[in-house]
């Protein structure tokens, strides 16, 4: 691709030289050494503004400099500064204008280190609403109402294809859809869209070649990506991945410790009573407990109603004496209202060693309380799926944190926007 060459003029209000870089495009130029504005699309160049204000702004990517973005190349060839005043408070974003002779021209906007690669588009968006919202659709994408303003032009320095000056004031209005942000210019008589994409700091060094590293951003900006998007899908579909694995590991775990009865009788009880398979206080027929060490889990099944039952065991090693002491409260309580409690109680001893053992029994309830009838039941090899459940509970935190930082970010995007979620607080009074 061949250079295109600057053309020069001589600034009729200091004398000094005022590139061209836009050629033909160019219809107004900054000199740089006074600051006029001049008119630049006759050979007569005609002074348009002389440059009075106190405040000079510096551009960070200084005029002339080339950068690559995509597969074309730009010079920047304008800058200006703009400022929205509301009340006693007031912000500006810079905006580059950039040149190449067989694109056309594109924009830069930088804001706390934010930074837009603007296109001026020539289709026209359909107005619609979305959540609650204005929005816009162009083409498949819908783009969000996020806010309005009237910009004045407080700083202006090199070429532009429109006639600048310094106090030209638009109306705009912004449409988000992050990456991406729809916006109209509206002066009078004529609107203006443009589409700009979302770029970073460390791309535009890149592009343009800067030196040194680009400043830290601040805040969130309209547009600006949440590096939350893309992983709390992720996250959430790794987590049903993990739980199918999870399930598979359940079945498993079923299927290698089934579980099975060594041991299961029938009791009555009632506080003060002697009789047979009554007593406050009884051991059973020993049982065998086979295999490696594992589990033995323990069932109660009684008839309580309207009453409480505790009982105190010992799991004892028939030849050895090793005792697992343990006990269990069993209440049930119910009327009109509803019920309270189980009639039934279990509890799990893990590790339990291969041997002989007997089961010690001691009942207690409160005296005068109706016959008791309970069942016990000790099972070998139970799976324990208390593990399961706090995997699947830890399984969560993952996604659930990636959802909240996203609901976080997003929040904080729309905190700045016109559409704000309204607070309730305070509003009683």
């Amino acid at each position: 691709m061949p250079t295109v060459q600057a053309k020069s003029i001589s600034c009729p209000n200091c004398g000094g030289p005022v590139q061209l870089r836009g050629f033909a495009n160019t219809l107004s130029v900054v000199c740089p050494q006074c600051l006029s504005v001049l008119d630049a699309s006759t050979p007569e160049v005609q002074i348009l503004q002389k440059f009075q204000g106190k405040t000079q702004f510096k551009s960070t990517i200084p005029l002339g400099t080339r950068g690559k973005i995509g597969d074309t190349q730009y010079e920047v060839i304008g800058f200006q500064v703009r400022q929205v005043v509301t009340g006693d408070d007031s912000y500006s974003w810079d905006e580059y204008l950039l040149f190449n002779p067989y694109k056309g021209f594109r924009y830069l906007t930088e804001y706390n280190g934010h930074w837009n690669f603007v296109h001026v588009e020539t289709a026209l968006p359909v107005k619609t609403q979305a959540r609650g919202k204005p929005a816009m659709q162009y083409g498949s994408q819908l783009y969000l109402a996020f806010d309005s303003m009237e910009a004045s032009t407080v700083y202006v320095l090199g070429e532009f294809p429109w006639r600048i000056k310094r106090g030209d004031s638009v109306v705009c209005q912004d449409f988000v859809a992050p990456p991406f942000m729809l916006s109209s210019e509206a002066t009078a008589g004529e609107i203006t869209w443009s589409r700009a994409e979302y770029m970073t700091g460390p791309q535009i060094w890149q592009a343009f070649k800067l030196p040194g590293s680009p400043p830290p951003f601040y805040g969130i900006f309209a547009n600006q990506p949440s590096s939350y998007g893309s992983t709390v899908a992720s996250s959430w579909g790794t987590w049903v991945w993990l739980n199918v694995v999870l399930a598979a590991l359940v079945f498993l775990f079923m299927f290698i410790s089934p579980g099975h009865v060594v041991f299961s009788d029938h009791y009555a009880y009632s506080q003060g009573a002697t009789t047979l398979k009554s007593d406050s206080a009884f051991v059973t027929p020993a049982f065998k407990l086979d295999g490696r060490d594992s589990n033995v889990e323990l069932s109660i099944h009684t008839d309580l109603d309207n009453n409480w039952a505790y009982f105190n065991f010992a799991l004892i090693n028939d030849k050895t004496g090793q005792a697992f002491d343990f006990g269990r409260e069993v209440s049930y309580y119910h009327d009109s209202d509803g019920s309270d409690g189980d009639r039934n109680n279990s509890v799990i001893i893990p590790a339990v060693p291969s041997g002989e053992y007997y089961l010690r029994v001691e009942p207690e309830m409160s005296t005068g309380s109706p016959f008791m009838r309970y069942e016990l039941e000790l099972r070998r090899n139970v799976p324990n799926y208390g593990f399961f459940g706090l995997a699947f509970l830890l399984l969560l935190i993952p996604p659930a944190f990636t959802t909240y930082r996203r609901g976080s970010f997003e929040a904080a995007r729309w905190r700045e926007s016109d559409y704000a979620p309204k607070s309730n607080s305070g509003d009683d009074d």
